[in-house]
């Protein structure tokens, strides 16, 4: 039976009518659901509460306008996916992309001298168009300014000498919410944060600190201080970092930084058990280190960790050279794994160490948990690779070692943890162990003795060389944080673990959970890409042909048919 021709057109119309409708409606609800197992397209719940409470008046200014090669056109386009989803969530938050490169000659100039004044300095890249080599000037940054406040961002991680580019680049993608959330709390902060340094128990001097120091100095103020100088640690300070001290320290001091904990202060212990460097194995060719006694351990000890008297041996570790002849007059040296400078790669799916490179450390031990009385929790941050094992104390230690290759199989007592994150409720190390002078003294200054704490935080690592900055003996300059000068390379993670910790100590948001996200790098089979070319082709070009004469085909037939019919 053959429908009319009437409803026939009703349902077509019944049919536009629908697809309209619900074009109408989706113009008004917008709904994204983000399948990829990494949340790629997805910004975390931290990062929307940093972005809603920013008022009116933020500009954002992002210089990555024009052509680029395959790789910064992913960077380019993640930028702006990134400030979509900003924007959508707070409509107050405007931006534009430009190209610094495009104009008169005397507008580059004036560009070129404003960006210089932001530190804004652009990167030479060389790419192939398909015809020729193309040599341009990219700015990888972008400006924000807010309330008469700029903040400048580096889109592009830093790539050092032998990077992977490719890498690079996805590194800088994922990172991209963590550094935009955390300019935007930076800008909305009432005041920068106060870091100190301690010194006078034989800390880092401040030419060894230097690197760190300015790389905090960019978003915080940071102070060096003797705490004999200091009444107390108020709540004024927001993070106090012990680097490396090398003398015993006063009941006193130790007091102010127990009620410094107390009353919810953050610090970082940067400890070494040991005194050993190569030079001290140099000049007494077998050399037993002595425990430093720095008054520390009963401390560390109360609020959760010790460090345990030994040294960590690893074989995932770094070289350091070793003369192994003579040509003519001069020594011909070679490199060595040196199993006491671990390169510990992170495992830990931690924002402070999650996704950063390998961590060179000097002479590590191992940091043991103990139990406490409070409600602590312990995180381990850092730990050496199952290939190693420790060395109790006392350590003979000696190049002989070198002579001989490590046997694999007596470094078998790995995963030892170097790095421990504490947060909670600690209880006072002075508790029940104030004698009545103690008090009477408390009591004639106005300090109250508190014997628990409010939540507060510590990281604790068994090693400080690793955030110190080298210092080049000839002319004075100092090297970046992770500069090994044996082998002339940086490891790079030597500097996002400190300043990683660093911010999480610092950070009220959490924006930190945003640092950890991954997203996955799925490289082309270059060789399977080139063998299946001419198919995959096929299947793009010719296969839509085939089909849609197929369907040409099929159709006249059938169409003959019920016409000669």
């Amino acid at each position: 039976m053959k429908m009319p021709s009437s409803n026939r057109y009703l349902q077509l119309l019944l049919v536009v009518a629908i697809v309209f409708l619900i074009n109408v409606i989706g113009s008004f609800i917008y709904t994204e659901f983000d399948l990829t197992d990494d949340n790629r397209f997805t910004l975390s719940e931290n990062t929307k509460k940093i972005v809603s409470t920013a008022g009116d008046n933020m500009s954002i200014r992002v210089l990555l306008d024009g052509e680029f090669p395959a790789g910064f056109k992913r960077l380019q386009s993640s930028v702006l996916d990134i400030l979509n989803k900003i924007r959508d969530i707070n409509p107050n938050i405007v931006f534009e992309f430009e190209d610094p490169t495009v104009g008169s000659v005397k507008e580059l100039e004036q560009k070129k001298k404003l960006l210089q004044e932001d530190n804004i300095i652009p990167i030479s890249l060389s790419y192939s168009d398909g015809t020729q080599l193309v040599q341009k000037a990219v700015f990888p940054f972008a400006i924000i300014n807010y309330r008469q406040k700029k903040y400048i961002v580096n889109l592009l991680e830093e790539q050092k000498p032998g990077d992977d580019e490719e890498i690079i680049l996805n590194k800088s993608v994922a990172l991209l919410e963590y550094k935009f959330a955390n300019a935007f709390q930076k800008l909305q902060s009432e005041r920068p944060k106060n870091v100190l340094f301690t010194q006078g128990n034989g800390e880092w001097e401040e030419n060894q600190t230097f690197r760190l120091e300015s790389e905090i100095r960019r978003f915080h103020r940071v102070g060096r201080v003797s705490l004999d100088t200091l009444m107390k640690l108020d709540s004024t300070i927001d993070l106090v970092i012990l680097a490396g001290p090398k003398t015993p320290m006063t009941l006193q001091n130790q007091f102010k930084l127990d009620q410094y904990v107390m009353n919810g202060g953050k610090i970082i212990w940067l400890i070494d058990k040991f005194p050993v460097s190569l030079d001290s194995i140099n000049k007494y060719k077998f050399y037993v280190p002595e425990d430093i006694a720095t008054g520390l351990d009963d401390m560390l000890f109360k609020y959760g960790v010790r460090i345990m008297p030994d040294l960590i041996v690893d074989l995932e570790c770094s070289s350091i050279p070793q003369v192994v002849g003579m040509s003519g007059d001069k020594p011909q040296t070679k490199l060595f794994p040196w199993v006491y400078h671990m390169a510990a790669a992170s495992e830990i799916q931690h924002p402070v160490v999650k996704n950063i490179d390998r961590v060179n450390l000097f002479f590590p031990s191992t940091i043991d948990t103990v139990k406490t009385e409070g409600n602590v929790k312990k995180t381990m941050l850092l730990k050496s690779s199952k290939y190693s094992r420790s060395q109790l104390s006392p350590v003979r230690l000696s190049f002989e070692i070198l002579k001989v290759a490590p046997d694999p199989s007596k470094f078998n007592d790995g995963n030892r943890p170097v790095a421990y994150l504490l947060e909670g409720e600690f209880e006072s190390f002075f508790k029940n162990r104030l004698t009545p002078e103690f008090q009477s003294m408390l009591d004639r200054i106005g300090v109250k003795f508190k014997d628990k704490s409010i939540p507060a935080k510590q990281i604790v690592i068994s090693d400080s060389d690793f955030a110190k900055n080298l210092i080049n003996t000839t002319t004075g300059d100092t090297e970046d944080i992770g500069y090994n000068k044996w082998e002339r390379r940086f490891y790079k993670g030597n500097k996002d673990f400190i300043l990683n910790a660093v911010e999480y100590m610092l950070d009220e948001n959490n924006i930190l959970e945003s640092r950890s996200k991954e997203i996955k790098l799925r490289l082309l089979d270059t060789v399977r890409t080139k063998q299946e070319k001419s198919w995959w082709q096929f299947i793009n070009v010719g296969l839509p042909v085939l089909l849609l004469a197929l369907f040409g085909f099929v159709y006249q037939y059938f169409r003959k048919r019920r016409y000669a019919s």
